[in-house]
């Protein structure tokens, strides 16, 4: 596959539902740039793989299917540590730009969207955080807060999963404090944003294919231990409260708090895993505006098709972010 200069290509952003094959389009495409001559470099945009000790769950990819490829912001916090976008995004600008000064090829893939707009567009900061307003709002009933995120705010909240508490009480917050909403702020940030120097890359799927495949993943999770792996979290107090939301550790704590059974448990990780890829799907709907971008059908495009249709539309859109 002939490429050009690493050095001249837009960086890709590989996004997709969960268990949709993005890692190894990524460990593909930083394959063939080594057997081309050059190097590159893999930068997480995941929310749950920065977190040391939640591996089987999160599905972070293995050594083995690293292939020998660099990894970045993969267990970079402990689990009983909150970590914002903020620090993702400073995180992730920075390492970008040391991988492209060691005349690396970064490619950045994660299936947290958020992150992925934040890098894309940048981020609404807002006003520092009023703690009275924000513990009165943290103690509101879940439901209660989702549903008057929809109601006063419906832009921001399809942006949210609905158990993301956090970010759903920084939301009301800052709606609360300055009288116009988040969604609002945001378009005002993004709109000061130039030209990223990134190419998106979606991978897509038929909603049953997917649905197959995360069904298939759980069961793999759940023979490869995970429920030993959250037990032995819980059991040495190691997961904070954005980690105990995390999908299938949220719902095995519940089993193991005796709430549920193993095999309710195990059903509704199906069921939240699948609700997630639908929320994945509608931000893909939106970021199909993104100047420059390319969408492959991942259930008949080949890995090889995949890669070459990356390495094509990166090499469209020249840039350094």
């Amino acid at each position: 596959m002939n490429q050009t200069p690493a050095t001249t290509r837009s960086i890709p952003i590989i996004i997709g539902p969960t268990a949709g094959g993005k890692t190894a389009l990524a460990v593909e495409l930083a394959l063939r740039e080594r057997a081309a001559g050059g190097e590159a470099e893999i930068v997480s945009a995941d929310s749950m793989l920065l977190y040391r000790g939640m591996d089987i769950g999160t599905a972070k990819p293995t050594i083995e299917e690293r292939r020998g490829v660099v990894h970045h912001l993969i267990d970079v916090a402990e689990p009983t540590e909150s970590f914002s976008v903020k620090q993702w995004l400073d995180l992730a600008e920075r390492t970008i730009a040391e991988i492209r000064a060691r005349g690396a090829w970064p490619i950045v893939v994660g299936g947290t969207h958020l992150y992925v707009k934040a890098l894309l567009d940048g981020l609404f900061e807002g006003p520092g955080a009023d703690e009275g307003v924000r513990a009165r709002l943290s103690a509101m009933p879940a439901p209660e807060l989702r549903a008057m995120l929809e109601a006063k705010d419906p832009a921001a909240a399809a942006k949210l999963h609905p158990n993301d508490l956090r970010r759903t009480v920084r939301a009301l917050e800052v709606l609360e404090l300055t009288g116009v909403p988040m969604s609002e702020h945001q378009k005002q940030w993004d709109a000061s944003r130039g030209p990223s120097g990134f190419t998106l890359a979606g991978l897509e799927w038929p909603v049953e294919a997917i649905n197959r495949r995360i069904n298939a993943r759980v069961k793999e999770m759940m023979s490869r231990g995970l429920l030993e792996e959250v037990r032995s979290l819980r059991d040495r107090d190691a997961l904070g409260s954005q980690a105990r939301e995390a999908l299938g550790y949220k719902q095995l704590l519940m089993h193991l708090e005796g709430r549920c059974t193993l095999e309710e448990a195990v059903e509704a990780i199906k069921i939240e895993t699948r609700r997630f890829a639908k929320n994945q799907r509608t931000w893909a709907r939106r970021l199909r505006t993104t100047g420059g971008s390319t969408w492959i059908d991942a259930s008949t495009v080949p890995l090889e098709g995949q890669c070459e249709a990356v390495v094509r539309a990166c090499e469209r859109r020249p840039g350094t972010p």
